[in-house]
């Protein structure tokens, strides 16, 4: 009998809390003054770090992801705290001062997601239709689903998309494969691209003053506001 390894650490209390310390820390030395950490995070952005250091311990066996609890009690409670936290100051008429540019972004890119999938389909099966065939539970579409769950709603809305859709194992371990290359590569690309947004402004001609200007005008929420609003959730 093969006897299955467990990680190193199991009590989903001690997990949020490694959790929290390794995001406290990189944004405690992403803020630092010293010349050192300033350098680092010129070309390397917290954010991708809030993303990469915690991956690396479900990879190294200090936890298993499959078997926490956290994503749960992390979806359920702190994430609502946090969009709140994130859009009580959106000045909503400042946002639609904007104009169409905004909104026809934002379209498109609705757009993309819903139809990205289906249309990738559609353009390889003029090439070659064996790449994007398969019959029953191996059919490509099938294995698409559970992409394209993973994106809107990680790991959790993944299995249940193979399960509604019941995909087969070979398409879905394919399509993990995929799902974690392409996700995380692109995740860093956007977070290269976030960092160094000014530089990208400057060398497309784009006009961000609007944008700025609705910098501006949102009001800064302290600290003691922030402590206020989570004790109400709570």
């Amino acid at each position: 009998m093969v006897e299955t390894q467990s990680a190193l650490i199991t009590n989903d209390a001690v997990v949020l809390g490694l959790l929290a310390v390794i995001l406290g820390f990189i944004f405690k030395t992403s803020n630092s003054e010293r010349p050192a950490l300033k350098r680092f995070y010129k070309y390397v952005p917290a954010l991708l770090l809030c993303y990469f250091l915690p991956s690396l311990l479900n990879t190294f066996g200090i936890v298993d992801g499959n078997k926490s609890n956290v994503y749960y009690v992390a979806s359920r409670y702190l994430l609502p705290a946090c969009l709140i936290l994130l859009t009580i100051s959106i000045d909503l008429k400042a946002i639609i001062n904007l104009g169409p540019k905004a909104l026809i972004m934002f379209l498109v890119g609705t757009l993309g997601i819903v139809i990205g999938g289906p249309l990738a389909i559609l353009v390889v099966s003029v090439f070659d239709p064996n790449i994007v065939g398969g019959h029953g539970p191996d059919a490509v579409w099938r294995g698409m689903t559970t992409v394209a769950g993973s994106w809107i709603g990680g790991g959790a809305n993944q299995a249940s998309m193979k399960e509604m859709f019941e995909v087969g194992g070979d398409i879905f371990s394919v399509m993990v494969t995929v799902d974690v290359i392409v996700a995380n590569i692109w995740m860093a690309v956007l977070l290269l691209m976030a960092a160094n947004h000014k530089k990208i402004d400057a060398a497309t001609g784009a006009d961000t003053s609007a944008i700025e200007d609705l910098k501006n005008v949102l009001k800064p929420i302290t600290p003691s506001m922030h402590v206020f609003l989570l004790l109400t959730i709570t």
